[in-house]
């Protein structure tokens, strides 16, 4: 009868140790990025696109640093109609995106530096890792959310006007 009881504190002392083990490591792992924590609301301006059907103002965020480009929208849940995100990539430069971890879509609206929009990739899907390419070298990218560029009548060939753009 002893037998059995040495074998049930053996197995307790395991699932003891175990419990511990994974406190510790529940502990000492990195806290997973909750939305909208990811990135501190980054400095917003104004920003102007000439339409053919008149002039759109949008409120943006402008990333500048390589750490806040790569973070971008990511974890965001919500992107209001007339915000937006603007990339600076400091010197024109073919670009490449992607959706990881973006859960709302997304318009891409892809700028030379004279603040020409060259191409819109309207629609992105969500946490997709397909790459978007710009197709050309630009300056940034504005993020705006997604089919914005449609109701706001934005198309290839308008005009930003920005700080980044030459207002």
């Amino acid at each position: 009868m002893t037998r059995t009881a040495a074998p049930v504190s053996h197995w307790a002392g395991r699932a003891c140790a175990f419990a511990l083990l994974a406190l510790f490591t529940a502990l000492a792992a990195p806290a997973a990025a909750q939305p909208n924590e990811a990135q501190p609301s980054l400095p917003h301006e104004a920003l102007e696109i000439a339409t053919r059907s008149g002039v759109v103002v949008l409120e943006v965020e402008v990333a500048r640093t390589p750490k806040q480009r790569e973070i971008g929208l990511m974890f965001r849940t919500l992107m209001p109609e007339r915000q937006g995100m603007l990339f600076d990539f400091g010197v024109d430069q073919t670009v490449y995106m992607w959706m990881k971890n973006t859960y709302i879509p997304l318009d891409m609206l892809f700028v030379r530096a004279d603040g020409t929009i060259v191409r819109i990739e309207a629609m992105t899907t969500p946490k997709s890792e397909r790459t978007i390419s710009s197709g050309e070298p630009v300056r940034g990218v504005l993020e705006i959310a997604g089919g914005g560029a449609k109701r706001l009548g934005i198309a290839p060939g308008d005009r930003m006007s920005t700080t980044l753009f030459g207002k």
